[in-house]
């Protein structure tokens, strides 16, 4: 049997080693669907999480919105580049969300394996959030 990837114990483990195993990346964050903290690496105090909680659900709105306008199926991951980092944000099976912040000088293909690496492995081991009635038939 294979040992789960991300339960309640060793979530912040998990992620902690997103962050050990890419040079350049600052933090690791999962969030639900509606911007709660569920877990989070090293490297991000608590006044940082609450930011980045905000601005997730804004950018899954936007990625959720672009997959409606555009007919793109299911939203996999929003990818924010910026001069002098980048922000990964990719939607497990079950509706967590896992955010990854990178400096500018890291490896983007090495980050990009990690997250779709975790939301593989970790999905199913998260908690599953239920889209609320209706959402599915928008």
């Amino acid at each position: 049997m294979i040992p789960a990837v991300a339960t309640a114990d060793n979530l912040s483990r998990a992620l902690d080693d997103i962050v050990d195993r890419v040079p350049g990346a600052m933090f690791a964050v999962v969030l639900s669907p509606d911007g709660h903290l569920v877990g989070a690496s090293r490297g991000i105090d608590d006044e940082q999480a609450a930011q980045l909680s905000s601005m997730v659900c804004g950018l899954q709105a936007l990625g959720l919105a672009a997959v409606q306008v555009c007919n793109g199926g299911e939203l996999h991951q929003v990818v924010v580049q910026m001069s002098r980092a980048f922000l990964f944000h990719a939607t497990t099976g079950n509706g967590a969300i896992l955010t990854v912040g990178i400096d500018g000088d890291a490896e983007v293909g090495d980050m990009a394996y990690e997250v779709a690496l975790f939301v593989a492995k970790a999905g199913a081991d998260l908690p599953v959030y239920l889209e609320p009635v209706g959402a599915a038939h928008r």
